[in-house]
């Protein structure tokens, strides 16, 4: 593809031709392999949870100078206290306020170590520092509340996509957004990143948007697929590849609009933001490939196997143009027969020309007398 024509697709003058659907295993493949990764780090490693789900100890005190949140951070970091990712606030411009996991796993001449150190940088006394274990905040129920909200919005989609399209778009849509969340977990888990309520809510949003594309790329299959002179000439799976070049510098150009500021938090934002950007990143990359790569092809699947467009391929593969054009491969048992056909047809083609001359070929016949009489002498006077 020329430079030319890439930036033409690029701006939509023109559709790309890609082969999607025809190679929906190579996909499927691939899926797999990612979705086995992330269930690997998802039971080999784990999720890193935040203090907001496992609770931990709470840390307050007055600060007395200008030390910032990065001084701070760096004695919790050090040996061997190991706090790199507590959490720290200063409310207003001096009230600290720290979360971390437990401190059962230090000796309690390390703790009195760490009060010395933050009370020295914040100049103030360790008497004035307080530390009190907290439960967690993002508890049981919650989780429990959460579980069923998340449950009642998947079962209106499906009821939605159902009524809208229909089950088999619904099935595809679901599959794909279980996809989105299995992978975004197992990025989580392999990277080691502290999964935050702000992660949570990322990732429910993520389920969105790889809906809204799921759904923009399916509304364009069924428009396609109502088009008799569309789906007259080619199966299901050639309408399904047609519609998905229309619309796919639309899912890319979407996706790398919602890329952009996301970016922009991730490099630029706080701490919890960065937690929120990266979320959102890495489910908004899955969800364009899954809206693509996953939802479409299953969609092909189960509408291939229905009697009506298997008819409609074994009609179209019978078809000796489509053969002889390389569009649809001939059956295995049928070459030789073909071949007898269409030379028959051949021979039977030049025999009927010859045998009957075109007009103005044969032998000229003698062109017929004039019957008019010659006209009468005039008699003199």
């Amino acid at each position: 593809m020329s430079v030319r024509r890439a930036f033409d697709t690029f701006r939509g003058y023109r559709h790309p031709e890609f082969r999607i659907m025809q190679h929906r295993r190579r996909w499927a493949v691939v899926s797999g392999v990612v979705i086995a990764i992330s269930l690997l780090g998802l039971l080999w490693r784990g999720l890193n949870y935040s203090i907001d789900f496992t609770g931990g100890t709470l840390i307050e005190y007055q600060l007395a100078t200008d030390a910032s949140v990065e001084d701070i951070r760096e004695i919790l970091g050090s040996d061997p206290y190991a706090r790199e990712s507590a959490e720290v606030q200063i409310a207003g411009t001096d009230r600290v306020s720290i979360r971390t996991t437990a401190l059962t796993d230090l000796s309690a001449e390390e703790r009195t170590r760490l009060f010395d150190a933050l009370a020295e940088q914040a100049g103030i006394l360790a008497d004035d520092i307080s530390a009190q274990v907290v439960g967690p905040t993002w508890g049981e129920q919650i989780s429990r509340q959460a579980l069923i909200g998340l449950l009642v919005v998947l079962a209106a989609i499906t009821l939605y996509i159902t009524l809208r399209f229909e089950w088999k778009m619904a099935v595809g849509a679901m599959v794909a957004m279980v996809h989105d969340v299995v992978v975004t977990a197992g990025v989580y888990a392999l990277t080691g990143r502290e999964v935050s309520p702000a992660t949570v809510i990322a990732i429910l949003t993520i389920l969105g948007f790889s809906l809204y594309d799921t759904v923009v790329i399916y509304d364009k299959v069924k428009e396609n697929v109502e088009s008799t002179a569309a789906l007259g000439k080619d199966t299901y799976e050639g309408v399904a590849n047609t519609s998905m070049n229309q619309v796919l510098m639309r899912s890319v150009n979407t996706s790398l609009v919602v890329v952009l500021p996301i970016l922009s938090l991730l490099l630029f934002g706080g701490d919890t933001l960065k937690d929120f950007a990266f979320a959102l990143l890495i489910g908004v990359i899955t969800g364009a490939y899954s809206s693509i790569f996953v939802a479409t092809p299953i969609l092909v699947v189960l509408k291939e196997r229905e009697p009506r467009y298997q008819q409609l391929r074994a009609r179209i593969e019978g078809r000796p143009s489509a053969r002889r054009l390389g569009a649809v491969p001939a059956p295995a048992h049928e070459p030789q027969r073909e071949q007898e056909q269409e030379v028959a047809q051949v021979a039977a083609a030049a025999s009927s020309s010859s045998a009957t001359p075109r007009p103005g070929t044969g032998p000229s016949r003698p062109r017929p007398k004039s019957k008019r009489r010659p006209p009468a002498k005039r008699r003199r006077r």
